[in-house]
């Protein structure tokens, strides 16, 4: 075993939970209250929204966002291939059916145009997802999404304060969507939020998220103005997500710092390349991902000596539920067992990365050495 792990993610505490979530104890109102409108209220002048809305997760806030427009039964929304899986979950929740399109393989984003080609007379919603924080390409997808009247709804749940064009990721749509779950920037141990700028639909969200009541009530004799839910934000783990944010700009200058010294360290690496992030513009990563040939031996290598990675997500189209031909999705079925997350956690030095980066140049230095069989590439395969 190795002496040391370089963890893939670990959960990093700040100190200041312990004392919001002591306040919280003290107060004997451990449910969605003070603390979570604090959080809310945090969360919204960071973004530059006018309404966040906490609930249990970047799930239910799919979930509640499709319903907040009237999502149901018969319509379609539209899922990239390449996303966990509760992207299509959420919509399979709301009763609509998910319709998978293809990936750029050139930052694992939404393809607007596969996006244009699945439009159809029941497609009532688009949610494009900004994976480890590089965004989709909201411009073109607004705009097809303006033609067709189209809602946006942007899963952001690994997009924390990355921006593109100077305004953070889950802003540019109608609604958007955060998660705050154990492996992301920020954490409530599970928990998420809507963000929005409309003032109906932030009503609506409540009223959804909260049993059909607007506005916070008693338990007993209080108006519940329509059919709701039970999706609440707890002052716990309100409490927690504020003490992580004490150090957000410390924790997204780290994974800055993290991406560039990976993206120096593996310059020229034939078979390996680090997908982009624009940190000019705002693009800020959660975690750093990668392309590789041989990915499973890589992963096996780098395990060996200490290095903890993640494999990406199946294609949706090949999981049960929602299974389809490969044939429909060339991009993503010819990239996605290719792909990786490397060591990303806010634990990690300079020094540790470029470990890492040493151990994967020996590893692509010895493929390269070992005489291999001449392949066909297609045109799907990143080059």
């Amino acid at each position: 075993m190795p002496e040391r792990i370089l963890p893939w993610w670990q959960l990093q505490l700040t100190g200041q939970e312990r004392l919001l979530v002591n306040e919280v104890l003290e107060s004997g109102f451990l449910n969605d209250g003070e603390m979570t409108t604090r959080f809310e209220a945090q969360l919204a002048a960071l973004l530059g929204v006018r309404h966040v809305v906490g609930v249990t997760s970047c799930t239910a806030a799919l979930f509640l966002s499709l319903v907040s427009v009237g999502i149901g039964k018969d319509d379609e929304v539209i899922v990239p291939d390449l996303t966990f899986i509760a992207t299509a979950n959420a919509v399979t929740l709301a009763g609509a059916r998910p319709v998978l399109v293809d990936i750029d393989p050139r930052t694992l984003t939404l393809d607007p145009d596969a996006f244009a080609r699945a439009i159809t007379s029941r497609t009532r919603a688009v949610i494009p997802v900004h994976i480890s924080g590089r965004g989709a390409d909201m411009r073109s997808i607004l705009a097809i999404a303006s033609q067709h009247g189209t809602h946006v709804i942007e899963d952001a749940a690994e997009a924390l304060m990355s921006k593109c064009q100077g305004r953070a990721l889950g802003t540019h749509g109608l609604l958007g969507c955060l998660s705050f779950s154990p492996a992301k920037i920020i954490t409530t141990g599970q928990g998420g939020a809507v963000v929005t700028n409309a003032e109906a639909l932030h009503i609506r969200l409540r009223e959804l998220k909260d049993q059909g009541r607007p506005v916070r009530g008693t338990g007993g004799n209080d108006m519940h103005r329509s059919v709701g839910y039970n999706f609440k934000l707890t002052n716990l783990q309100a409490a927690v997500g504020l003490g992580q944010l004490t150090s957000l700009s410390e924790r997204m200058a780290r994974m800055q710092r993290t991406y560039r010294t990976y993206l120096e360290g593996l310059k020229g690496v034939a078979g390996f390349r680090l997908f982009p992030f624009n940190l000019g513009e705002g693009e800020s990563p959660q975690w750093i991902d990668a392309y590789c040939e041989d990915r499973d031996a890589l992963v096996e290598h780098l395990r060996v000596r200490g290095a903890d990675c993640r494999k990406y997500w199946f294609p949706l189209h090949v999981q049960p539920p929602y299974r389809q031909s490969d044939e429909r999705f060339p991009q993503s079925t010819a990239i996605a067992q290719k792909l990786v997350w490397l060591p990303s956690a806010l634990s990690l030095s300079d020094e540790d990365v470029a470990t890492i980066c040493a151990w994967i140049r020996e590893f692509y230095a010895a493929r390269q050495l070992t005489p291999r069989r001449a392949v066909s590439v297609s045109a799907a395969t990143p080059l």
